[in-house]
């Protein structure tokens, strides 16, 4: 009888299925004749602690805090790393693992590959964020002692680790450079949204509350994601064209009461919505329905380097971005985006309602979005790096 390989794959920034990336891979591991189990925090829309999506057996653990702060993210790892190795104990009830595949954020996963390491597994550290460089990035001090730490750990999960799956050719020039990875071992696996889940559908008029144009956001509500600055944003073009513009940010996380309080504040409750987690179907409706998106992300040594998620997805259904002028997001968008001096919220203003007043550019601009998903930047050739990568992995 032919053993059918086995995966775990640990995730702590984001529930599953809503870490798009990893559900994303999850379900491509499937297709291709794994057994995948997955570890993640329990979250809104995912509260149970077992249960099977999809042909993949999901395992969750609830948090004590997600909230920002030195102290909120001991007492978060505190919690999150043993449930982590707990419930991965617990899913070995079927077998050994072939490959046991970490997801960053934490780098803090290193001890559990190098335990199931010595029980016969290989360890695939999939390098989401620059850790160190998102804790500075959120004001912390380069050089102090938590910085030092966490570049400790990262450099012990890249030694940890068999293989390293990078998001983009930064990433992976990180893992060679500061990691000293084997160029071998390494192996890009770009994001991208999955067409069965992102793609354009008829739009829903009533999203637009009686206003000829919408102007979405869709993502993670975090201290370093610029959604605050998507707010001023909106303020900007709420003074400048006022009842004319509906904004819509779809997406949790831990400054999203914050953001609801700041719309208060700012006295833009009739202009700006905040949904928390929806559906997917939802999402569609919003997107399809969208004239821009704006992906807000602030100019920082960490966002330089990131794939914005959130970007490829407006792209991916058609809609015209609005940005940052980051160095990687230029990359994912090229054409398909407009690029605002970074961190000056009037500068996204500016943009967005340039585009509402000409409709013949977002239409070029979205297909050209839609292309180069499709294209260049479509899932089918990330998905033939993913399983490289696994074959390399279990033939180690």
């Amino acid at each position: 009888m032919t053993h059918r390989r086995r995966c775990l794959i640990l995730v702590e920034d984001l529930p599953v299925p809503f870490d798009r990336r990893v559900w994303t891979e999850a379900k491509t591991l499937r297709d291709a004749g794994w057994r995948v189990t997955v570890i993640s925090p329990k979250g809104e829309a995912a509260t149970r602690w077992h249960e099977r999506l999809e042909g993949i057996e999901v395992f969750r653990y609830p948090l004590p805090t997600t909230a920002a702060g030195f102290v909120n993210h001991l007492a978060e790892y505190a919690v999150a790393i043993p449930a982590s190795l707990i419930l991965s104990v617990l899913a070995m009830r079927g077998g050994r693992f072939d490959v046991v595949h970490a997801c960053n954020p934490p780098d803090f996963f290193f001890p559990i590959g190098w335990l199931f390491k010595r029980l016969g597994s290989a360890f695939v550290f999939d390098q989401h964020d620059l850790s160190p460089d998102v804790y500075v990035a959120q004001g912390g001090r380069r050089g102090g002692l938590v910085h030092r730490f966490l570049l400790s750990c990262e450099r012990r999960t890249y030694r940890t680790a068999d293989i390293v799956i990078a998001t983009n050719e930064t990433y992976r020039r990180f893992a060679l450079e500061r990691g000293g990875v084997d160029p071998d071992r390494v192996f890009v696996v770009r994001s991208s949204p999955d067409p069965a889940r992102i793609h354009r559908v008829e739009p829903d008029p009533a999203l637009r509350d009686g206003r000829p144009h919408l102007v979405a956001y869709l993502g993670t509500m975090g201290q370093q994601d610029g959604v605050d600055l998507f707010v001023d944003a909106a303020r900007h073009v709420a003074i400048a064209r006022p009842g004319q513009v509906r904004f819509v940010a779809m997406g949790g996380g831990p400054m999203l009461d914050n953001l609801r309080q700041q719309v208060l504040r700012e006295g833009l409750s009739d202009d700006v919505t905040f949904t928390g987690r929806v559906p997917d179907e939802y999402v569609r409706r919003v997107l399809s329905t969208t004239d821009v998106a704006i992906s807000p992300d602030p100019a920082n040594d960490f966002n330089e380097y990131c794939t914005m998620n959130k970007t490829l997805e407006y792209m991916a259904v058609g809609v015209p971005v609005v940005s940052f002028d980051l160095e990687e997001t230029r990359v994912s968008a090229a054409d398909a985006a407009l690029y605002a001096t970074p961190n000056r919220p009037a500068g996204l203003a500016e943009l967005v309602m340039e585009l509402l007043d000409d409709p013949e550019r977002r239409a070029r601009m979205g297909e050209i979005g839609r292309q180069r998903v499709a294209g260049p930047l479509s899932w089918a050739n990330s998905a033939r790096n993913l399983l490289a990568a696994y074959e390399a992995a279990a033939a180690m």
